[in-house]
């Protein structure tokens, strides 16, 4: 049974439909992930589902009792308000009458007037009326559940924290839905793994934006894809919609060109003159003028953003040298003897929990704040880019334009002059878009807007705190690409451990209590090391021996079973079939793949043209799995030979 219908859903906010007659349902226990461009309406998306944004035409349906919640991409602002109210409100006047019962509960024990007394009476009986019990048992629940401090200020808690309350005030009034807008953002790694886990024990349905690869993977059951006002579904994990997508793009581009080219061709028999136009033709031309129609409807995919680095001169060998570093706030420690070591051309990722001290580093390393002990040199000729995640180099009343270009038509990137106009499309804003507030952008937008910023100023060191909230996944990989190609050096900050994987090439990690430890590689070789210091915790009494002595006997003692045993009958014969069984699978898709290279194959429909398409995909895939297995089957056998 559906949970909630989207039914022939349509929204603009402009030319261009936002929601273009859209169908979508949930069922129970999905986990839903919902991508799309920064800009394509995911989030006005997630308010039409909550009722919070009225459609232009079509309906949002609940079946039944189905209770809907909505966590906002931005966590709650910092106020004096408790942890128990803010999470107590959403339950309404039970919530409100909870809050105070709660409050005055607390002054009990230095106020027992009579005032008090009769005030927490009068309480307990509207509680009552209201059932209002049971919603306390399921806020203590929740806070409970959420490690969370009940009577804590909302001001004393940092962004990741305010997160996590808000997730508490989704889950009080115990929805069967749970829609989530880039839950990730302002969390640190422990806590993304944390939330994970939360929204696998949840036993609704979710629906959640993200722009986390690693977090899609592990939770998501099913892709949905908003594209120049379509929703496309597609069923399974992230990689298998990356191939399904990529599939789809290439089958309409086919079609667009096979269409242009019929289009082009009827153009150039209107214009050949009246004779062309004669009565008999009249169908014809009634033809065209619906192509020309069908053209001009047309919605471009939008094109990548074409994001580049105004690299600055050379910067000098070593970027920074620190001995024997420390570093304290009133008690906390937050550097404790640390040495450290950049060169030109590092790609350094800071990882660790939200107020541990990675901001601190940063400065440090910049020479904004001095060490209490220990030896530093600052580096030579650093020129310094900054992406803040607060966008506080980001001006809301102003347009992008003269945010990026401060003000100025004409800029010089990379020594040439350029109009700012023309440099903003590079990072996909139209003329119309760069004359807009940035007030008036998506939380992705905006981010866009100040890497264009940053990119514009001459740089060889590049700052990156949290560069990664709120960006679609393809401009994601491209900034990948961009660190990757950069010359100079990156300092990075950021909880999504696909992006820390594909650009680190050292990740400092913050332990505590100012340890500060250098891994060599990415997040990947950050697991590799937790994980061997978990061991070494659980071997370090008595006498046994290290994880890696164990590590290389087990390993030692593997290898030389393999080589004792010798392949089984079943799988000998599975190697021995495996030839024939590629040989097969290769004539099947070149047969295939004949179709595809047939001229006349796209002008076909698409449901004639996406199985053949798909039949050709499944067919390289089980190609790949078998030669996969012949090599590990061979290796087998040459080592029990």
């Amino acid at each position: 049974m559906n949970l909630l219908r989207v039914q022939d859903a349509q929204l603009a906010f402009g030319a261009d439909a936002i929601l273009d007659h859209v169908n979508f349902v949930l069922e129970p226990g999905e986990r839903v992930c919902l991508v799309g461009r920064n800009g394509a309406g995911k989030s006005t998306l997630l308010k039409v589902i909550d009722q919070q944004v009225a459609l232009d035409d079509g309906q949002v349906q609940y079946v039944g009792d189905t209770v809907v919640t909505r966590l906002p991409q931005d966590p709650p602002a910092q106020s004096p308000q408790r942890v128990y109210d803010y999470v107590a409100e959403a339950l309404a006047e039970s919530g409100r009458l909870l809050a105070r019962y709660h409050e005055l509960s607390q002054q009990m024990g230095a106020n027992t007037s009579d005032a008090l007394l009769n005030e927490m009476d009068v309480l307990q009986a509207k509680i009552d009326a209201l059932n209002g019990w049971q919603m306390e048992t399921r806020i203590e629940q929740v806070l409970t559940k959420l490690s969370l401090p009940a009577d804590t200020s909302m001001a004393e808690l940092s962004g990741g924290w305010l997160r996590r309350v808000a997730l508490a005030r989704a889950l009080v009034v115990d929805p069967d839905v749970l829609l989530l807008d880039e839950p990730t953002n302002h969390l640190d790694i422990d806590m993304v793994r944390w939330l994970e886990e939360q929204i696998k024990d949840f036993k609704g349905a979710v629906l959640f934006i993200s722009h986390d690869r690693a977090f899609i993977r592990h939770l998501a059951t099913r892709i949905i894809d908003l594209d120049r006002g379509q929703l496309h579904s597609y069923p399974g994990d992230y990689d298998r919609y990356l191939q399904k997508k990529q599939e789809l793009l290439e089958v309409e581009a086919a079609q667009n060109a096979e269409f242009d080219k019929k289009l082009a061709a009827e153009e150039v028999w209107i214009r050949q003159g009246i004779k062309a136009r004669r009565t008999r033709n009249e169908g014809r031309v009634r033809a065209l003028q619906d192509l020309r129609k069908q053209r001009q409807q047309r919605r471009e995919l939008q094109g990548q953003a074409n994001l580049r680095v105004n690299e600055a001169g050379r910067s000098g060998k070593r970027v920074f040298e620190g001995e024997g570093m420390n570093l304290s706030f009133a008690e906390k420690c937050v550097i404790n003897n640390l040495d450290l070591l950049l060169q030109r051309g590092d790609k350094v990722a800071f990882v660790g929990p939200n107020g541990c001290g990675k901001s601190t580093l940063i400065k440090v390393i910049l020479g904004e704040q001095t060490v209490d002990s220990g030896n530093v040199k600052l580096g030579t000729n650093l020129e310094v880019a900054y992406f803040d995640q607060h966008r506080s180099q980001l001006d809301p009343n102003k347009s992008v334009m003269d945010n990026v270009g401060d003000g100025k038509q004409d800029i010089v990137f990379q020594g040439r002059p350029r109009h700012i106009l023309s440099y903003l499309q590079d990072f996909l804003f139209s003329p119309k878009q760069a004359r807009t507030p940035v007030s008036a952008l998506s939380g992705g937008e905006r981010n866009r807007a100040l890497l264009a910023k940053i990119m514009l100023k001459p740089s060889n060191l590049l700052v990156l705190d949290e560069p990664t909230n709120d960006l679609d996944i393809e401009t994601l990989e491209l900034l990948e690409q961009i660190i990757a190609e950069y010359q100079g050096t990156v300092l990075l900050v950021s909880h999504d451990r696909e992006f820390v994987d594909n650009t680190a090439t050292s990740v400092l990690l913050f332990e505590g209590s100012g340890k500060i430890t250098e891994i060599i590689g990415g997040f990947t070789e950050l697991e590799h090391y937790l994980a061997a210091q978990s061991t070494t915790k659980s071997t370090a009494e008595g006498t046994k021996p290290t994880p890696k002595q164990s590590q290389s006997t087990s390993l030692a003692d593997k290898g030389s079973a393999k080589r004792q045993k010798k392949l089984s009958y079943k799988l000998q014969r599975e190697l021995d079939g495996l030839p024939a069984a590629i040989e097969e699978k290769e004539q099947q898709l070149e047969h295939v793949q004949q179709q595809l290279n047939d001229p006349e194959f796209f002008n076909q429909p698409i449901e004639v043209t996406e199985p053949v398409m798909q039949q050709a995909a499944e067919l390289e895939e089980t190609i790949m799995a078998l030669l996969e297995r012949w090599e590990e089957l061979e290796n087998l056998s040459k080592q029990s030979s």
